[in-house]
């Protein structure tokens, strides 16, 4: 079945045209007779016109026994943008999960300088004393402490990040409509500055959970914060974290640009080069950054003498040198393979999955479009 429509005609001026007189012309009047339409036009000069007959394409669509019958097309059904957005959870998700316990042990290195000073023990303490503590001390349970409110964390967080990052891909457009390297780095930076301001109170709860003794619960965590140290204590170390995630994300973007675009043009497409240059590209940015992440944690710790970052810095040099604004470094490097060898797999995964389901809906509707087609 056609659904009816009418046609519609369109005038369009057409540049340096000189028309002619026609006060002498009679317009003549034509009636065109279609299918389940009709089209008056009147001519003097010129006319031109172009018609299409448009069918309404859900007539063709799989019908719920083809859907059974062919449930990958099923797929196709899920908005694209959200079955991404889904994929990014859940990629997230389990990569924080995986890598928790490198995260548990890197949080205690970062740290362990201040909580030193507080307890009366040595300011350093290595990768292997880490892991051997948590174990000793707290179980195996112990190197998954604190990953609950990461894990929350990183759904907001992602949902957050995609529609600040369309958003402010708009405002960055240039004059054709079009985004520059620069643009797209801009966007991505001020993306990453807002999910981060939203979600900053779960990575200090994150962390409080993950190095701070007697406290087992969010809950818990959350209401003597309130009470102790007031609602600003969630926000403590945000500036070091805003200045931060900016560089972090322009350097990876622009290391992973400039290697993937060194690369031979048969490697570029292939998911191992892409995984490569992220790793690198990672590695390089977490390399120059790694020291704000450090300043961050220190001033989210209770008790910390520092209030703003020109405090904090200078204090850790002092106290740890060079060296304590680098520590937990290695088991941060480490995690970094496997959260993005996840990440990566799971979205190349989804987005063949969603290539083939559309495919395969599309495959049913020809197929459906050619049988009526055959009976008419």
């Amino acid at each position: 079945m056609i659904a009816e429509h009418r046609a519609v005609l369109v005038y369009r001026a057409i540049p340096n045209l000189q028309p002619l007189e026609i006060d002498s012309i009679q317009p003549t009047t034509h009636q065109h007779q279609c299918p389940n339409r009709s089209l008056t036009t009147s001519t003097a000069n010129f006319a031109c016109i172009s018609m299409a007959e448009k069918r309404d394409e859900r007539e063709f669509e799989p019908t719920k026994a083809q859907l059974l019958k062919h449930p990958l097309a099923l797929v196709a059904l899920v908005p694209k943008d959200a079955a991404l957005f889904a994929a990014g959870a859940v990629a997230g998700a389990a990569a924080k999960t995986v890598t928790a316990p490198l995260d548990r042990i890197k949080l205690l290195m970062q740290t362990h300088g201040l909580r030193a000073g507080q307890e009366g023990a040595k300011k350093a303490i290595g990768f292997i004393e880490a892991l051997t503590l948590i174990g000793k001390e707290e179980g195996i349970k112990g190197y998954w402490k604190g990953n609950l409110p990461q894990v929350i964390r990183i759904i907001p967080y992602s949902a957050v990040q995609l529609f600040a990052y369309e958003t402010y891909k708009k405002l960055f457009k240039g004059k054709n409509d079009e985004l520059s390297v620069i643009g797209r780095l801009a966007a991505g930076a001020c993306a990453g500055m807002t999910s981060t301001f939203v979600t900053y109170p779960l990575d200090v709860l994150r962390l409080r959970l993950a190095v701070e003794p007697g406290c087992r619960t969010m809950t818990e965590v959350a209401l003597n914060m309130l009470r102790e140290e007031g609602a600003a204590s969630f926000y403590n170390g945000l500036g070091p974290s805003l200045i931060g995630i900016a560089p972090y994300i322009a350097v990876n973007f622009c290391v992973f640009d400039l290697v993937k675009k060194s690369l031979p043009e048969k490697f570029q497409k292939r998911t191992e080069a892409s995984l490569a240059t992220a790793l690198v590209s990672a590695t390089i940015a977490t390399l120059m950054c790694y020291p704000l992440d450090t300043v961050r944690r220190q001033m989210q710790m209770k008790g910390a003498p520092y209030k703003t970052f020109f405090d904090a810095f200078p204090g850790i040099v002092d106290r740890d040198g060079l060296l304590g604004l680098y520590r937990g470094f290695v088991p941060n490097a480490l995690k970094t393979l496997p959260n993005s060898s996840i990440r990566l797999t799971t979205f190349d995964s989804v987005k063949r999955l969603i290539a083939a389901s559309e495919k395969e809906f599309q495959r049913i509707m020809e197929e459906n479009l050619k049988k009526q087609k055959q009976s008419a």
